[in-house]
């Protein structure tokens, strides 16, 4: 499993889900695939740090340290410059990460929670998220350290979107982030 997040770039796209395509009929079609369950409703708690001037936001990055409960994962994210840069990594202990990009110089400058549930079909990887307020969104993506295969991924990744009935008048190009902030 953790094969699927390993990677430098990430292609993905968001979906925001809508009566012509909600949350439960994805996962019935969903269910009608051959697929894996990393795990089902997990509660997540995003802090996100950047430098009181926000050098990081200005040189489209973004840093996070996420929390997933039950499943007790926790992860040190970088995001960016760009949309498809990428990179994560498992730590032990969020509390003592988060106090030690304070110790850098980092502020907490946002913190989101959403409901996610993580599915595996072939290659690719299937996340659903309830944001209170936004509302439902799938995410379809796969993680690559090659960057000539970006596009040749994108365009793979709608043939499997088709088969969810997901479309590009449901494609949202906006983060959580600015999601939350609009």
């Amino acid at each position: 499993m953790s094969q699927h997040f390993q990677g430098k770039y990430e292609v993905e796209l968001k979906f925001r889900l809508n009566e012509s395509c909600s949350k439960q009929q994805l996962l019935e079609r969903l269910n009608a695939m051959e697929h894996e369950c990393m795990f089902a409703d997990n509660q997540e708690d995003d802090c996100y740090f950047d430098t009181p001037d926000g050098q990081l936001a200005a040189a489209d990055k973004s840093l996070c340290i996420r929390e997933m409960q039950p499943s007790n994962n926790l992860l040190w994210i970088l995001k960016g410059p760009g949309a498809d840069c990428c990179e994560a990594v498992n730590i032990s202990d969020a509390a003592r990460a988060r106090s030690m990009l304070s110790a850098m110089g980092y502020v907490p400058v946002q913190r989101l929670q959403k409901r996610r549930s993580i599915y595996f079909i072939g290659k690719w990887h299937m996340t659903l998220d309830s944001l209170a307020g936004l509302g439902d969104f799938a995410e379809l993506a796969i993680m690559t350290d090659d960057s000539d295969k970006l596009e040749q991924l994108r365009s793979e990744l709608w043939q499997l979107a088709a088969r969810f009935g997901l479309t590009q008048a449901m494609l949202e190009s906006r983060s959580y982030r600015q999601l939350c902030n609009s």
